[in-house]
Protein backbone atom coordinates (compact mmCIF):
# COMPACT_ATOMS: atom_id res chain seq x y z
CA UNK A 1 0.00 0.00 0.00
CA UNK A 2 1.28 3.44 -0.84
CA UNK A 3 2.21 5.95 1.83
CA UNK A 4 -0.26 8.20 0.05
CA UNK A 5 -2.86 7.51 2.71
CA UNK A 6 -3.90 9.93 5.38
CA UNK A 7 -2.60 8.19 8.51
CA UNK A 8 -4.86 10.05 10.90
CA UNK A 9 -7.97 10.03 8.69
CA UNK A 10 -9.36 13.17 7.10
CA UNK A 11 -12.46 12.78 9.21
CA UNK A 12 -10.42 13.78 12.27
CA UNK A 13 -9.04 17.15 11.18
CA UNK A 14 -9.12 19.74 13.95
CA UNK A 15 -8.11 23.37 13.89
CA UNK A 16 -5.51 22.82 16.61
CA UNK A 17 -3.86 20.04 14.64
CA UNK A 18 -2.71 21.42 11.28
CA UNK A 19 -1.94 18.88 8.63
CA UNK A 20 1.21 18.84 6.52
CA UNK A 21 0.06 17.47 3.19
CA UNK A 22 3.60 16.90 1.94
CA UNK A 23 4.28 14.59 4.87
CA UNK A 24 0.98 12.75 4.57
CA UNK A 25 1.21 12.05 0.87
CA UNK A 26 4.93 11.56 0.34
CA UNK A 27 5.44 9.46 -2.79
CA UNK A 28 7.50 6.33 -2.23
CA UNK A 29 9.82 4.12 -4.20
CA UNK A 30 8.35 0.79 -3.28
CA UNK A 31 11.30 -1.43 -4.15
CA UNK A 32 14.49 0.67 -4.44
CA UNK A 33 16.65 -2.43 -4.90
CA UNK A 34 14.97 -3.14 -8.23
CA UNK A 35 16.07 -1.24 -11.33
CA UNK A 36 12.75 -1.82 -13.10
CA UNK A 37 9.14 -2.17 -12.00
CA UNK A 38 9.66 -5.70 -10.65
CA UNK A 39 7.31 -6.32 -7.75
CA UNK A 40 8.48 -9.83 -6.94
CA UNK A 41 10.54 -8.76 -3.90
CA UNK A 42 7.43 -7.27 -2.28
CA UNK A 43 5.68 -10.62 -2.24
CA UNK A 44 7.86 -11.56 0.74
CA UNK A 45 6.06 -8.98 2.88
CA UNK A 46 2.81 -10.93 2.56
CA UNK A 47 2.34 -13.51 5.31
CA UNK A 48 -0.86 -14.96 3.85
CA UNK A 49 -3.26 -13.66 6.49
CA UNK A 50 -6.00 -13.34 3.82
CA UNK A 51 -7.22 -10.02 5.25
CA UNK A 52 -7.17 -8.59 1.73
CA UNK A 53 -9.35 -11.43 0.45
CA UNK A 54 -11.97 -10.89 3.13
CA UNK A 55 -12.13 -7.17 2.25
CA UNK A 56 -12.53 -7.78 -1.50
CA UNK A 57 -16.10 -7.11 -2.74
CA UNK A 58 -15.56 -9.12 -5.94
CA UNK A 59 -14.31 -12.22 -4.10
CA UNK A 60 -17.35 -12.00 -1.81
CA UNK A 61 -19.79 -12.61 -4.67
CA UNK A 62 -17.73 -14.27 -7.43
CA UNK A 63 -16.56 -17.77 -6.49
CA UNK A 64 -14.33 -17.94 -9.56
CA UNK A 65 -12.28 -14.87 -8.59
CA UNK A 66 -9.23 -15.99 -6.57
CA UNK A 67 -8.92 -12.70 -4.69
CA UNK A 68 -6.27 -9.98 -4.26
CA UNK A 69 -3.78 -12.17 -2.39
CA UNK A 70 -3.41 -14.43 -5.40
CA UNK A 71 -3.55 -11.56 -7.88
CA UNK A 72 -0.74 -9.75 -6.06
CA UNK A 73 1.81 -11.56 -3.86
CA UNK A 74 1.10 -15.11 -5.02
CA UNK A 75 1.49 -14.27 -8.71
CA UNK A 76 4.76 -12.45 -8.07
CA UNK A 77 6.05 -15.41 -6.02
CA UNK A 78 5.28 -17.69 -8.96
CA UNK A 79 6.97 -15.32 -11.40
CA UNK A 80 10.07 -15.34 -9.24
CA UNK A 81 10.31 -19.12 -9.57
CA UNK A 82 9.79 -19.23 -13.31
CA UNK A 83 8.66 -17.08 -16.18
CA UNK A 84 4.92 -17.71 -15.82
CA UNK A 85 2.15 -15.87 -17.60
CA UNK A 86 -0.14 -13.56 -15.68
CA UNK A 87 -3.38 -15.34 -14.74
CA UNK A 88 -6.29 -13.95 -16.77
CA UNK A 89 -8.41 -13.60 -13.62
CA UNK A 90 -6.51 -10.38 -12.91
CA UNK A 91 -8.94 -8.72 -15.33
CA UNK A 92 -11.78 -9.48 -12.90
CA UNK A 93 -10.25 -7.20 -10.26
CA UNK A 94 -12.40 -4.08 -10.05
CA UNK A 95 -9.54 -1.83 -8.84
CA UNK A 96 -11.54 -0.71 -5.79
CA UNK A 97 -8.20 -0.81 -3.88
CA UNK A 98 -9.82 -1.89 -0.60
CA UNK A 99 -7.09 -4.49 -0.28
CA UNK A 100 -4.51 -1.71 0.11
CA UNK A 101 -6.25 -0.34 3.17
CA UNK A 102 -6.87 -3.80 4.62
CA UNK A 103 -3.32 -5.16 4.41
CA UNK A 104 -1.55 -5.11 7.82
CA UNK A 105 1.87 -5.48 6.17
CA UNK A 106 1.64 -2.59 3.70
CA UNK A 107 2.07 -4.90 0.72
CA UNK A 108 1.51 -2.72 -2.39
CA UNK A 109 -1.36 -4.86 -3.63
CA UNK A 110 -3.02 -2.42 -6.02
CA UNK A 111 0.36 -1.57 -7.52
CA UNK A 112 0.90 -5.27 -8.10
CA UNK A 113 -2.54 -5.60 -9.65
CA UNK A 114 -2.06 -2.57 -11.92
CA UNK A 115 1.30 -3.85 -13.09
CA UNK A 116 -0.03 -7.38 -13.63
CA UNK A 117 -3.00 -6.12 -15.64
CA UNK A 118 -0.70 -4.02 -17.78
CA UNK A 119 1.53 -7.03 -18.46
CA UNK A 120 -1.47 -9.23 -19.24
CA UNK A 121 -2.92 -6.74 -21.72
CA UNK A 122 0.41 -6.04 -23.40
CA UNK A 123 1.63 -9.62 -23.67
CA UNK A 124 -1.36 -11.97 -23.56
CA UNK A 125 -4.56 -10.25 -24.68
CA UNK A 126 -5.60 -10.51 -28.31
CA UNK A 127 -5.68 -6.92 -29.58
CA UNK A 128 -8.45 -7.83 -32.04
CA UNK A 129 -10.65 -9.42 -29.39
CA UNK A 130 -14.00 -7.94 -28.40
CA UNK A 131 -12.80 -7.64 -24.80
CA UNK A 132 -9.73 -5.61 -25.73
CA UNK A 133 -11.65 -3.26 -28.06
CA UNK A 134 -14.42 -2.78 -25.47
CA UNK A 135 -11.95 -2.14 -22.64
CA UNK A 136 -9.99 0.32 -24.77
CA UNK A 137 -13.20 2.24 -25.55
CA UNK A 138 -14.29 2.31 -21.90
CA UNK A 139 -10.80 3.30 -20.74
CA UNK A 140 -10.67 6.23 -23.11
CA UNK A 141 -14.06 7.69 -22.27
CA UNK A 142 -12.61 11.20 -22.45
CA UNK A 143 -11.85 10.81 -26.17
CA UNK A 144 -15.39 9.73 -27.00
CA UNK A 145 -16.89 12.30 -24.63
CA UNK A 146 -15.03 15.09 -26.40
CA UNK A 147 -16.69 14.02 -29.64
CA UNK A 148 -20.14 13.35 -28.19
CA UNK A 149 -20.27 16.67 -26.37
CA UNK A 150 -19.95 18.54 -29.68
CA UNK A 151 -23.56 17.62 -30.43
CA UNK A 152 -24.83 16.67 -26.97
CA UNK A 153 -28.56 16.49 -27.69
CA UNK A 154 -28.04 14.25 -30.72
CA UNK A 155 -25.56 12.06 -28.86
CA UNK A 156 -27.90 11.69 -25.89
CA UNK A 157 -30.77 10.73 -28.20
CA UNK A 158 -28.73 8.16 -30.13
CA UNK A 159 -27.16 6.61 -27.01
CA UNK A 160 -30.61 6.26 -25.45
CA UNK A 161 -32.03 4.23 -28.33
CA UNK A 162 -32.74 0.55 -27.72
CA UNK A 163 -30.95 -0.40 -30.94
CA UNK A 164 -27.81 1.42 -29.76
CA UNK A 165 -27.88 -0.39 -26.42
CA UNK A 166 -28.40 -3.72 -28.19
CA UNK A 167 -25.50 -3.03 -30.53
CA UNK A 168 -23.23 -2.04 -27.63
CA UNK A 169 -24.04 -5.25 -25.77
CA UNK A 170 -23.93 -7.75 -28.63
CA UNK A 171 -21.00 -6.28 -30.52
CA UNK A 172 -18.92 -4.54 -27.84
CA UNK A 173 -19.92 -6.31 -24.65
CA UNK A 174 -21.18 -3.12 -22.92
CA UNK A 175 -24.27 -3.91 -20.87
CA UNK A 176 -27.63 -2.73 -22.16
CA UNK A 177 -29.02 -2.64 -18.62
CA UNK A 178 -27.62 0.81 -17.86
CA UNK A 179 -28.65 4.20 -19.15
CA UNK A 180 -25.74 5.96 -20.81
CA UNK A 181 -24.89 9.16 -18.89
CA UNK A 182 -26.14 12.26 -20.66
CA UNK A 183 -23.76 14.90 -21.93
CA UNK A 184 -24.31 18.43 -20.70
CA UNK A 185 -25.32 21.01 -23.29
CA UNK A 186 -22.43 23.15 -22.05
CA UNK A 187 -19.25 21.57 -20.70
CA UNK A 188 -17.54 22.89 -17.60
CA UNK A 189 -14.62 24.23 -19.63
CA UNK A 190 -17.00 25.98 -22.04
CA UNK A 191 -18.70 27.61 -19.05
CA UNK A 192 -15.31 28.55 -17.63
CA UNK A 193 -14.19 30.21 -20.86
CA UNK A 194 -17.51 32.00 -21.31
CA UNK A 195 -17.26 33.22 -17.70
CA UNK A 196 -13.83 34.67 -18.45
CA UNK A 197 -11.89 32.58 -15.95
CA UNK A 198 -11.59 33.26 -12.22
CA UNK A 199 -13.58 35.92 -10.41
CA UNK A 200 -10.91 36.13 -7.70
CA UNK A 201 -7.23 36.89 -8.35
CA UNK A 202 -4.77 36.30 -5.51
CA UNK A 203 -1.15 35.25 -5.34
CA UNK A 204 -1.37 33.92 -1.79
CA UNK A 205 -4.49 31.73 -2.11
CA UNK A 206 -4.50 29.79 -5.34
CA UNK A 207 -5.70 26.33 -6.38
CA UNK A 208 -5.52 24.41 -9.64
CA UNK A 209 -8.71 22.46 -10.31
CA UNK A 210 -8.39 18.97 -11.76
CA UNK A 211 -12.00 18.53 -12.84
CA UNK A 212 -11.63 15.17 -14.56
CA UNK A 213 -13.72 13.90 -17.45
CA UNK A 214 -17.14 13.47 -15.89
CA UNK A 215 -17.40 16.90 -14.26
CA UNK A 216 -16.41 18.45 -17.54
CA UNK A 217 -18.65 16.60 -19.97
CA UNK A 218 -21.53 15.24 -17.89
CA UNK A 219 -21.96 17.06 -14.57
CA UNK A 220 -20.49 20.56 -15.00
CA UNK A 221 -22.66 21.66 -12.06
CA UNK A 222 -20.17 19.89 -9.78
CA UNK A 223 -17.26 21.83 -11.26
CA UNK A 224 -19.18 25.09 -11.00
CA UNK A 225 -19.97 24.36 -7.36
CA UNK A 226 -16.30 23.72 -6.66
CA UNK A 227 -15.28 27.03 -8.25
CA UNK A 228 -17.93 29.07 -6.42
CA UNK A 229 -17.25 27.50 -3.03
CA UNK A 230 -13.51 28.10 -3.27
CA UNK A 231 -14.01 31.64 -4.50
CA UNK A 232 -16.31 32.24 -1.54
CA UNK A 233 -13.33 31.41 0.66
CA UNK A 234 -11.13 33.87 -1.27
CA UNK A 235 -9.23 31.49 -3.55
CA UNK A 236 -8.13 32.14 -7.09
CA UNK A 237 -9.09 29.06 -9.11
CA UNK A 238 -6.99 27.97 -12.06
CA UNK A 239 -8.18 25.39 -14.59
CA UNK A 240 -5.07 24.05 -16.34
CA UNK A 241 -5.12 21.90 -19.49
CA UNK A 242 -5.57 18.24 -18.53
CA UNK A 243 -6.37 14.75 -19.70
CA UNK A 244 -8.08 11.83 -17.97
CA UNK A 245 -6.60 10.98 -14.58
CA UNK A 246 -5.97 7.46 -15.87
CA UNK A 247 -8.18 5.66 -13.36
CA UNK A 248 -10.20 3.69 -15.97
CA UNK A 249 -7.00 2.92 -17.84
CA UNK A 250 -5.33 1.46 -14.75
CA UNK A 251 -8.41 -0.69 -14.11
CA UNK A 252 -8.28 -2.12 -17.63
CA UNK A 253 -4.53 -2.62 -17.94
CA UNK A 254 -4.10 0.17 -20.51
CA UNK A 255 -0.92 1.48 -18.91
CA UNK A 256 0.48 3.03 -22.09
CA UNK A 257 -2.66 5.14 -22.41
CA UNK A 258 -2.46 6.03 -18.72
CA UNK A 259 1.19 7.02 -19.05
CA UNK A 260 0.46 9.40 -21.91
CA UNK A 261 -2.33 11.05 -19.96
CA UNK A 262 -0.25 11.23 -16.79
CA UNK A 263 2.67 12.87 -18.57
CA UNK A 264 0.45 15.77 -19.65
CA UNK A 265 -1.27 16.05 -16.28
CA UNK A 266 1.96 16.03 -14.30
CA UNK A 267 3.56 18.68 -16.49
CA UNK A 268 0.56 21.02 -16.29
CA UNK A 269 -0.15 20.52 -12.60
CA UNK A 270 3.50 20.72 -11.57
CA UNK A 271 3.71 24.06 -13.40
CA UNK A 272 0.66 25.29 -11.47
CA UNK A 273 2.28 24.19 -8.21
CA UNK A 274 5.42 26.09 -9.15
CA UNK A 275 3.16 29.11 -9.56
CA UNK A 276 1.92 28.81 -5.99
CA UNK A 277 -1.17 26.64 -6.41
CA UNK A 278 -2.26 23.43 -4.72
CA UNK A 279 -4.10 20.83 -6.80
CA UNK A 280 -7.77 20.19 -6.02
CA UNK A 281 -9.97 17.37 -7.31
CA UNK A 282 -13.72 16.95 -6.86
CA UNK A 283 -13.61 13.25 -7.77
CA UNK A 284 -11.99 10.97 -5.18
CA UNK A 285 -10.79 8.54 -7.86
CA UNK A 286 -8.98 11.40 -9.60
CA UNK A 287 -7.32 12.58 -6.37
CA UNK A 288 -6.28 9.02 -5.53
CA UNK A 289 -4.81 8.54 -8.99
CA UNK A 290 -2.70 11.71 -8.73
CA UNK A 291 -1.65 10.98 -5.16
CA UNK A 292 -1.00 7.26 -5.19
CA UNK A 293 -1.04 5.58 -8.59
CA UNK A 294 1.11 8.17 -10.38
CA UNK A 295 4.09 7.92 -7.99
CA UNK A 296 3.73 4.13 -7.84
CA UNK A 297 3.81 3.66 -11.61
CA UNK A 298 5.51 6.68 -13.20
CA UNK A 299 8.61 8.78 -12.62
CA UNK A 300 8.06 11.95 -14.67
CA UNK A 301 9.69 15.08 -13.39
CA UNK A 302 7.14 16.65 -11.07
CA UNK A 303 5.30 13.44 -10.19
CA UNK A 304 6.33 13.62 -6.53
CA UNK A 305 5.37 17.29 -6.30
CA UNK A 306 1.92 16.65 -7.77
CA UNK A 307 1.30 13.71 -5.43
CA UNK A 308 2.38 15.71 -2.38
CA UNK A 309 0.27 18.76 -3.23
CA UNK A 310 -3.00 17.16 -4.35
CA UNK A 311 -6.13 17.24 -2.20
CA UNK A 312 -9.78 16.30 -2.46
CA UNK A 313 -11.75 19.56 -2.50
CA UNK A 314 -13.56 19.37 0.85
CA UNK A 315 -10.51 17.91 2.53
CA UNK A 316 -8.53 20.96 1.44
CA UNK A 317 -11.04 23.39 2.91
CA UNK A 318 -11.13 21.44 6.17
CA UNK A 319 -7.35 21.68 6.41
CA UNK A 320 -6.93 25.31 5.36
CA UNK A 321 -10.22 27.00 6.23
CA UNK A 322 -12.88 26.88 8.95
CA UNK A 323 -15.36 25.07 6.73
CA UNK A 324 -17.28 23.66 9.70
CA UNK A 325 -17.64 27.17 11.12
CA UNK A 326 -18.93 28.52 7.82
CA UNK A 327 -21.52 25.75 7.63
CA UNK A 328 -22.56 26.31 11.25
CA UNK A 329 -23.54 29.86 10.28
CA UNK A 330 -25.54 28.69 7.25
CA UNK A 331 -28.64 26.63 6.57
CA UNK A 332 -30.49 24.79 3.83
CA UNK A 333 -34.12 23.81 3.45
CA UNK A 334 -34.75 20.36 4.95
CA UNK A 335 -32.24 18.34 2.96
CA UNK A 336 -31.91 14.64 3.85
CA UNK A 337 -29.30 12.48 2.13
CA UNK A 338 -28.28 8.83 2.00
CA UNK A 339 -24.49 9.15 1.81
CA UNK A 340 -22.21 6.53 0.26
CA UNK A 341 -18.45 6.80 0.76
CA UNK A 342 -16.60 5.65 -2.38
CA UNK A 343 -13.91 3.01 -1.97
CA UNK A 344 -11.33 5.48 -3.30
CA UNK A 345 -12.39 7.99 -0.64
CA UNK A 346 -11.91 5.35 2.05
CA UNK A 347 -8.45 4.61 0.72
CA UNK A 348 -7.54 8.26 1.37
CA UNK A 349 -9.12 8.39 4.83
CA UNK A 350 -11.95 10.63 3.61
CA UNK A 351 -14.93 8.37 4.14
CA UNK A 352 -16.52 10.23 7.07
CA UNK A 353 -16.00 13.84 6.16
CA UNK A 354 -19.20 14.57 4.20
CA UNK A 355 -21.43 13.29 7.00
CA UNK A 356 -19.46 15.26 9.61
CA UNK A 357 -19.63 18.44 7.55
CA UNK A 358 -23.35 18.26 6.92
CA UNK A 359 -23.99 17.53 10.60
CA UNK A 360 -22.85 21.13 11.17
CA UNK A 361 -25.29 22.51 8.59
CA UNK A 362 -28.74 23.41 9.85
CA UNK A 363 -31.49 21.81 7.80
CA UNK A 364 -29.24 19.08 6.41
CA UNK A 365 -29.01 15.47 7.48
CA UNK A 366 -26.68 12.96 5.86
CA UNK A 367 -26.99 9.32 6.88
CA UNK A 368 -24.03 7.08 6.11
CA UNK A 369 -25.38 3.96 4.39
CA UNK A 370 -22.49 1.73 5.43
CA UNK A 371 -19.07 0.69 4.25
CA UNK A 372 -20.13 -1.60 1.41
CA UNK A 373 -18.79 -1.09 -2.12
CA UNK A 374 -21.21 0.35 -4.68
CA UNK A 375 -20.14 -2.40 -7.08
CA UNK A 376 -19.76 -0.39 -10.26
CA UNK A 377 -16.05 0.44 -9.80
CA UNK A 378 -15.76 2.74 -12.77
CA UNK A 379 -15.92 0.74 -16.00
CA UNK A 380 -16.28 -2.63 -14.24
CA UNK A 381 -20.07 -2.52 -13.91
CA UNK A 382 -20.47 -1.43 -17.53
CA UNK A 383 -19.11 -4.71 -18.84
CA UNK A 384 -21.86 -7.11 -19.92
CA UNK A 385 -20.26 -10.09 -18.18
CA UNK A 386 -19.70 -8.14 -14.93
CA UNK A 387 -23.07 -6.39 -14.67
CA UNK A 388 -24.74 -9.02 -12.47
CA UNK A 389 -21.68 -9.18 -10.21
CA UNK A 390 -21.66 -5.40 -9.85
CA UNK A 391 -25.33 -5.37 -8.89
CA UNK A 392 -24.84 -8.18 -6.38
CA UNK A 393 -21.99 -6.23 -4.79
CA UNK A 394 -24.15 -3.10 -4.68
CA UNK A 395 -27.21 -4.83 -3.20
CA UNK A 396 -26.23 -4.03 0.39
CA UNK A 397 -25.77 -0.35 -0.45
CA UNK A 398 -29.15 -0.25 -2.22
CA UNK A 399 -30.87 -1.78 0.81
CA UNK A 400 -29.25 0.68 3.19
CA UNK A 401 -30.15 3.62 0.97
CA UNK A 402 -33.78 2.58 0.82
CA UNK A 403 -33.86 2.08 4.60
CA UNK A 404 -32.43 5.56 5.22
CA UNK A 405 -34.75 8.47 5.93
CA UNK A 406 -33.89 10.15 2.63
CA UNK A 407 -34.69 9.92 -1.05
CA UNK A 408 -31.63 11.77 -2.32
CA UNK A 409 -28.21 10.13 -2.53
CA UNK A 410 -24.88 11.78 -1.88
CA UNK A 411 -21.39 10.75 -2.97
CA UNK A 412 -18.13 12.18 -4.34
CA UNK A 413 -17.65 9.55 -7.06
CA UNK A 414 -19.43 9.95 -10.42
CA UNK A 415 -19.64 6.24 -11.20
CA UNK A 416 -20.81 5.43 -7.67
CA UNK A 417 -23.50 8.04 -8.34
CA UNK A 418 -24.48 6.15 -11.52
CA UNK A 419 -24.82 2.92 -9.54
CA UNK A 420 -26.75 4.56 -6.71
CA UNK A 421 -29.24 6.08 -9.14
CA UNK A 422 -29.46 2.86 -11.15
CA UNK A 423 -30.20 0.72 -8.10
CA UNK A 424 -32.62 3.03 -6.29
CA UNK A 425 -33.92 5.65 -8.71
CA UNK A 426 -32.85 8.40 -6.30
CA UNK A 427 -31.47 11.73 -7.39
CA UNK A 428 -27.75 11.80 -6.55
CA UNK A 429 -25.80 14.92 -5.61
CA UNK A 430 -22.19 15.77 -4.84
CA UNK A 431 -21.40 17.19 -1.35
CA UNK A 432 -19.94 20.28 -3.03
CA UNK A 433 -23.37 21.10 -4.46
CA UNK A 434 -24.94 21.07 -1.00
CA UNK A 435 -22.14 23.18 0.43
CA UNK A 436 -22.44 25.61 -2.48
CA UNK A 437 -26.12 26.08 -1.67
CA UNK A 438 -25.22 26.79 1.96
CA UNK A 439 -22.25 29.14 1.63
CA UNK A 440 -22.87 30.76 -1.76
CA UNK A 441 -26.61 30.48 -2.35
CA UNK A 442 -28.89 28.48 -4.59
CA UNK A 443 -29.04 31.17 -7.28
CA UNK A 444 -25.28 31.50 -7.90
CA UNK A 445 -24.40 32.34 -11.50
Amino acid sequence: MSDAENPDGASEFREDEPTDSAEEFEPIEVFPESESMDLRPGSDDCYKCSTCDTSCPVAAVDDEFPGPKFQGPEQWRLKRKDDRDIDESVMSCSNCMRCDSACPSDVPLSQMHNTARGSFVDEQMDKLSREYVRNRILSNYRTLAALGSKVPRLTNFVMGLGVTKLFNEKVLGITSEREFPEFATETFREWWEKRGGPDVERDDKRVAYFHGCYSNYNTPEVGKAMVRVFEAFGYEVLVPPQKCSGTPMFANGMLDDAERAAETNVAELAAAIEGGADVIASCTSCSLSLRQEYPELFDFEGTASVAANTYEALEYLRVHEDLEGALADAEVDDAAFAYHAPCHARNQGLDGQAVELLDALEGANAEDVGDSCSGISGTYGWKEEKYDVSMEIGAEMFDHMEAADAETGLTECPTCAMQMEHGTGYEIRHPLQVIEEAVVGADAA
